[in-house]
């Protein structure tokens, strides 16, 4: 029997970026800052959330092409063509988004992170902290 669920976003991403094109492949490779904005009904989620802390913002690539199965990874065609669950492509059948950031700064119902690549609008879907 197939299970059934419902994925509820959490919150969303502010970020300067508003391009697919313009965002670097990974956080690591060159992302600023952005915000996230959590959804009021489920605001007590953070209330212990503190600067200084890393975590994992786990999104849902809503642009992401989810009939993909191969690609050429961080969209560079000189490099081979691979299966989609051995890269981090935000093209794959179900689009989440992994994103290990810092947490700079916490107002209201905002957490500001760095690096994040996620351009604005991204769904947010949970936050974890790194053990």
């Amino acid at each position: 029997m197939k299970p059934d669920f419902t994925l509820n976003p959490i919150g969303v991403v502010e970020s300067k970026l508003v391009k697919v094109k313009d965002a670097p492949c990974q956080g690591s490779l060159g992302a600023g800052e952005a915000w996230i904005a959590i959804n009021q009904n489920v605001i007590d989620g953070i209330k212990d959330v503190r600067v200084g802390d890393n975590i994992i913002v786990l999104t849902w690539l809503h642009l992401g092409d989810r009939s993909v199965l191969s690609v050429h990874p961080q969209d560079n065609k000189n490099n081979p063509l691979t299966s989609v669950f051995a890269t981090r492509s935000a093209d794959r059948p179900n689009p989440i988004g992994l994103h290990p950031v810092t947490v700079l700064e916490v107002s209201g119902n905002k957490i500001k992170v760095k690096p994040l690549e996620a351009i604005d609008g991204t769904p947010v879907v949970d936050i974890k902290p790194v053990i």
